[in-house]
């Protein structure tokens, strides 16, 4: 069984789906979607493309990615439908479709996102959210884009000064720039100051929704952060592995709640300004979310030091909780706090071949 196909999945798209957003917007539109491929990217793909066959909103899906194979692997059921085309490219080069004259909206959400990745490959982190964004920055002016949409990061807050209990919009914590683990953070923040430079010198209409620890059913098995490794060893029945005491503190989103999150922005937000999108339910101590998984699937904790890349790659915030009142002031209200979310994660995991083979 595919993501897709699994009901309790369709039931969360389907949810996402029938909110009351200006969907308009996206009618007879088209929307070009970096990192399409990814835990959030693919599931916000799934909402357009389950809108377009229930309610005729005709929205033309561009899903950008490296790897071809895997993403029609992953879109099988939309492959060959006409509002949807899959685009094969590295955003570090400049991007050109030959079929788009204009395009109505474009969502950048290419990056590398979990420890390993920023460990063996700081530079494609650091190009991606600088180079990459600058490209699809440059491709949405051209094309004369509606609004431009930066998938920031709750990584851009840096390390909490022991002044707040939760990081609003306006919050900036220390960065150790002279660290090889600096280049997702300080790029994260670059690529949100390039989006101001573009909004001020081509009136380009950009907002930045920063997004949270996400996690759900479309996450890769590739993933290597601490909710998806416990998630992983859940599944197969395995004692969740702690590598540290446990006491991080921070905030986390089911996929779908971060998908409306976007959408959310996308449609409702104002030109300029970022967004949280976090809420005080999803928020949890490392180790209390190790404990969450393991009652669920029925093993235990148990601790083990981190090997070198693993430890390269952590993140070294204590405490990084968002406040997300900004956004739920446009309306956003997630459906899941970060227990049933982890449940409903693992339950739909299990029926999927991938994870149980």
């Amino acid at each position: 069984m595919r993501v897709y196909e699994n009901q309790f999945y369709r039931e969360d798209i389907e949810c996402v789906a029938e909110l009351d957003f200006p969907w308009d917007k996206l009618k007879d539109s088209s929307i070009l979607i970096s990192g399409a491929s990814g835990l959030v990217g693919s599931c916000l793909i799934d909402v357009i493309m389950y809108k377009n066959s229930v309610s005729g909103l005709n929205c033309k899906i561009y899903a950008l990615g490296r790897n071809e194979a895997k993403a029609q692997e992953r879109f099988q059921y939309c492959w060959n439908d006409a509002n949807f085309r899959f685009i094969s490219h590295d955003i570090n080069l400049p991007l050109e479709i030959a079929e788009v004259k204009e395009i109505g909206y474009v969502l950048h959400m290419a990056s590398n996102t979990h420890p390993v990745a920023y460990a063996t490959d700081p530079i494609g982190t650091v190009t991606t959210n600088i180079i990459g964004t600058n490209n699809m920055l440059q491709f949405a002016v051209a094309h004369k884009a509606k609004r431009f949409a930066f998938a920031s990061s709750n990584e851009i807050y840096g390390e909490n000064r022991g002044d707040v209990e939760f990081f609003d919009e306006k919050y900036c914590g220390y960065i150790n720039s002279n660290t090889m683990r600096a280049g997702y953070p300080e790029s994260k923040r670059c690529g949100e100051a390039l989006c101001q430079a573009y909004i001020r010198q081509t009136g380009l209409d950009v907002v930045i929704p920063r997004l949270t620890r996400s996690y759900g059913p479309t996450m890769l098995m590739s993933d290597t952060k601490a909710i998806s490794q416990f998630i992983r060893k859940g599944i197969a029945g395995e004692d969740i592995v702690l590598k540290s005491a446990g006491t991080q503190y921070y905030s986390y989103t089911y996929v779908t709640d971060a998908v409306a999150g976007l959408l959310t922005v996308l449609l409702k937000g104002k030109m300029g300004e970022a967004y949280n999108i976090a809420d005080e339910n999803g928020d949890i101590m490392l180790k209390d979310l190790a404990g969450v998984i393991a009652d669920y699937v029925g093993s235990k904790v148990v601790f083990e030091l981190p090997d070198d890349v693993e430890k390269a790659g952590y993140s070294t915030a204590t405490k990084a909780r968002l406040d997300g009142s900004k956004l739920h002031k446009l309306g956003w209200n997630p459906n899941y706090g970060i227990k049933t979310g982890i449940e409903r994660t693992v339950s739909i995991l299990k029926g999927l071949k991938q994870w149980t083979d």
